[in-house]
């Protein structure tokens, strides 16, 4: 009975130690989480980065090609595609476009969304890939988006989401 008793006493130790343990390594992290906000400059009311102006002419582009292709008669998979699968992904990417050259935190947001679920689709698509060109393709696609949305981490935090006015 007493190895028993001994054996909950350590038990217990440890839990207590490995709790002392998380809390300290929490604290680390907290520390240098607030420095690096610290760090960083809020943006100013004029100033748009560059990555952001990047983003906001690469999804006019993407939402103005939408349509200049559905208005050329484009076809998918030999079918042209109906007119409710054309407007709400251009209008998309356009109100994207606009709220991103406004340098508006929900539009950075969205195109980061955007870009990880084409990163997501790109490494699905190395999967099935029949060719190297496919292949290639997707790892360029990976890189390229990873790239702008890894760029956009920094410039979203120095946008910061707007301060919400209280409620009377």
């Amino acid at each position: 009975m007493a190895s028993r008793e001994r054996r909950r006493v350590e038990r217990s130790k440890r839990k207590a130690r490995s709790t002392e343990r998380r809390a300290q390594i929490a604290a680390r992290y907290e520390q240098r989480n607030r420095a690096a906000r610290d760090a960083l400059e809020p943006l100013p009311e004029d100033e748009r980065p560059a990555v952001v102006t990047v983003g906001a002419v690469i999804s006019g582009l993407i939402g103005a090609s939408v349509v200049i292709a559905y208005l050329a008669g484009a076809t998918v998979n030999g079918e042209r595609p109906g007119i409710l699968q054309v407007v709400p992904p251009a209008l998309l990417m356009g109100v994207m476009s606009f709220g991103m050259w406004r340098v508006r935190y929900w539009a950075v947001l969205g195109f980061q969304a955007v870009l990880a679920l084409l990163i997501l689709a790109a490494a699905l698509g190395l999967v099935g890939a029949g060719s190297t060109t496919q292949l290639g393709g997707n790892l360029a696609l990976i890189a390229i988006a990873g790239a702008l949305f890894y760029l956009m981490i920094k410039a979203l935090a120095r946008i910061q989401m707007p301060e919400r006015e209280p409620r009377e």
